[in-house]
């Protein structure tokens, strides 16, 4: 499937998502890849996409907003320019995670889930990032980097930010 967010511009929201409900609704499971086809068209799942998914697979949308708020990969709006994932799990958090969450509150006035008022950044929370051994890990732009510190997720963060 080739839509993109170019594509968007010529169509509503609405039917877009429909078009993108009609080439996958024959998967197994096909809500999942609906979804993550939604999101990586509109880089986001807008609130209006729960009734029109619901509408298009025969769902009720307490199903389809359940599964959206279930899953953390999925935002309800859009990402900041940059995001920034810190691994929250038991080996990361025993070698400091929760300092780095403090200093992106702190330093870049977002909190885990928020995006930036300038929206220049996105901080989520993953629990496990499989760098346990390198802890604290954080993702940033996909990328990930261990052994982190306030000092250096700043750096890396900055660099990311100015592109």
């Amino acid at each position: 499937m080739n839509l993109t967010p170019a594509g968007a511009a010529n169509t509503t929201v609405e039917s877009l998502i429909r078009d993108i409900a009609a080439s996958l609704r024959t998967q197994r499971g096909a809500l999942l890849p609906i979804l993550h086809a939604v999101q990586g068209v509109l880089g986001h799942v807008p609130p209006e996409a729960i009734g029109v998914l619901a509408d298009e697979l025969n769902l009720s949308r307490a199903d389809v907003h359940g599964v959206v708020s279930f899953y953390h990969d999925f935002r309800s709006e859009p990402a900041g320019r940059s995001t920034v994932r810190v691994c929250r799990a038991e080996a990361c958090q025993a070698l400091g995670a929760g300092r780095l969450v403090d200093h992106l509150r702190d330093r870049y006035g977002v909190s885990m889930g928020e995006t930036s008022r300038d929206g220049s950044l996105t901080a989520e929370q993953v629990f496990c990032l499989g760098n346990c051994a390198l802890g604290p890990a954080a993702q940033v732009n996909g990328r990930l980097h261990g052994r982190l510190d306030e000092v250096r997720l700043s750096s890396i963060l900055e660099e990311a930010i100015s592109r």
